[in-house]
């Protein structure tokens, strides 16, 4: 996945876990509040890895300028 595929599917991921977890605590199920907590938790950990391949391919992007600027 390329860091934007990453960064939405972590977001979807995260406002899926959050509604899970509501309907679990109102409907006092524990195990679905609980599955929501650990799909909002792979949402946080999906949006990182867009945000760190995003940020690397910056930095990449930068240092191949800057090569170009010095050739």
């Amino acid at each position: 996945m390329g860091s934007m595929s990453d960064k939405a599917a972590g977001v979807a991921n995260q406002a899926a876990g959050k509604v899970k977890q509501g309907v679990g605590k109102a409907v006092g199920n524990d195990r679905m509040e609980a599955e929501g907590a650990m799909q909002e938790g792979k949402g946080k950990v999906q949006k990182a890895v867009g945000d760190a391949k995003a940020a690397t391919k910056d930095a990449a992007n930068k240092a191949a300028r800057t090569i170009d600027k010095n050739l």
